[in-house]
């Protein structure tokens, strides 16, 4: 059998499959779906014949056992992301033994598989395998980019390149408006699942007690008013990506549903006696610390492991201040279409030296008005309309305008708020993502501030 060693093609033009167990009826089982699969196949018993083999061989994917006579899973895990980066490798871990799946995945692993391996599970796990593209290849053109070249932003496209062959779950940190959806898209168009739905949710968004519902589905009949039935987040993501933004906004009743149907890969709607299976790759975000609202009792442990398998940090755009000069051109050249509009100096030394609580975002906002306010084809730093910017130790109206404290700090909030609603045009829905609050809190603060407003369009 002839072997292509640049893409691991047989000469009969069919993917090549490495499969390494110690138990000759699973490797049977195995070889026969991937054979039924129109897969050419070999074998290995232990870690030793598997790096001898991935030596000798080129593979488009590899399918290991966790426990081997000589060793276990993670080695042959970590010899081919050191020698062999375009074979993504899949670990079959004992049923419910979460700590081993997460450990492979961390260690670099494509996907897992538990025992008893389901075949479906099986040839949906090497379609996606055999769908990633080469790094020779190149990665292909897609609709979103990451502006800016700073070390922290390098840094964020490097690990993008990386967690985008694997099905890792992902979670991705950052202050409101610093790109973590954008992030997500991306790690998708990078990814096998490119092709396949990728469904946004944002769980501060959804009503608790319809939260089951609109995660899971129903069947008719469930409910009053469930008069037909409908699928939930996941049935629409499967064979795709679930992205849960603000998902620190999860209940703990939610949470707990949440873990178990990320664990089975099996949901089941409301009114259903029966569960069926998902194939989704989540990506979650927030803006908030996940790891202190554990220890607050906020969120769950367990959940928290299980999310934050590989841990992405979007820099917010202070920390890049060399590079907002650029990202304001880019942004500028793409909102002002074919209107010759260009930056006062004076504008940009304006813009480096706020500190952009709400990071591109808010950016964006600022330059689409100033579109809108500025004359003779200049944006000057009047049209920007920033707020003054307050440098450490620094007092308004004296020394005493910090003090007393309440009431500084209720000014300060005052103000952001005001801000974000002049930059949405007072629609206090988007206000409020741009302050990385729910509608709710916005609402209260309002009315506890005494902040008023035109009413949402």
């Amino acid at each position: 059998m002839g072997t292509d060693r640049q893409s691991g093609v047989s000469a009969a033009g069919a993917p090549r499959v490495l499969v390494v167990d110690d138990e000759p009826d699973i490797l049977e089982l195995l070889e026969l779906a991937l054979l039924r699969m129109g897969l050419e196949v070999d074998r290995a018993a232990n870690v030793r014949e598997a790096l001898q083999q991935l030596k000798e061989h080129a593979y488009d994917l590899c399918l290991t056992d966790m426990r081997l006579p000589d060793g276990d899973g993670l080695a042959v895990v970590r010899y081919i992301t050191e020698h062999c980066t375009d074979v993504p490798v899949a670990v079959i871990t004992a049923h419910g033994n979460m700590e081993n799946a997460i450990s492979v995945l961390k260690a670099g692993a494509f996907d897992y598989l538990s025992k008893p391996v389901a075949l479906e599970q099986l040839r949906a796990l090497v379609k996606a395998a055999l769908k990633l593209p080469h790094h020779s290849a190149g990665a292909p053109d897609g609709a979103h980019t990451l502006l800016g070249t700073s070390p922290a932003m390098e840094r964020v496209r490097g690990l993008i390149e990386r967690v985008a062959r694997s099905q890792a779950p992902v979670h991705i940190s950052g202050e409101s408006g610093s790109g973590k959806e954008l992030a997500a898209r991306l790690i998708v168009e990078k990814s096998a699942r490119s092709d396949q739905p990728f469904v946004a949710v944002n769980c501060g968004a959804i009503p608790e007690n319809l939260m089951e519902s609109e995660f899971f589905g129903y069947r008719k009949g469930a409910f009053t008013g469930a008069e037909r039935d409908r699928d939930g987040f996941f049935q629409a993501a499967n064979g795709g990506t679930l992205f849960l933004d603000e998902v620190a906004d999860l209940p703990l009743t939610m949470q707990v549903k949440l873990l178990r149907a990320i664990q089975e890969k099996r949901v089941r709607k409301v009114g259903d006696t029966q569960e069926e299976p998902v194939d989704v790759r989540i990506i979650s975000a927030t803006h908030r610390a996940l790891g202190d609202l554990v220890l607050q009792g906020r969120f769950r442990q367990d959940l928290y492991y299980r999310l934050n398998v590989i841990a992405l940090q979007m820099p917010s755009l202070r920390e890049m201040r060399d590079d907002i000069a650029d990202i304001a051109r880019q942004l500028l050249h793409r909102l002002r279409g074919d209107v010759a509009i260009e930056f006062a100096p004076e504008a940009l030394q304006a813009l480096r030296q706020y500190d952009f609580p709400g990071n591109v975002r808010e950016l964006e906002n600022l330059i689409e008005r100033a579109l809108a306010l500025c004359e003779g084809g200049v944006i000057r730093s009047a049209d920007l309309h920033l707020l003054p910017v307050q440098r450490e130790g620094q007092a308004e109206d004296g020394g005493g305008a910090r003090f007393p404290l309440p009431d500084y700090l209720d000014r300060v909030e005052r103000e952001a708020i005001l801000e974000a609603l002049r930059q949405t045009n007072f629609n206090r829905t988007a206000a409020a993502k741009v302050l990385g609050v729910t509608f709710r809190a916005l609402r209260y603060r309002m009315e506890r501030l005494g902040v008023t407003g035109r009413e949402e369009g």
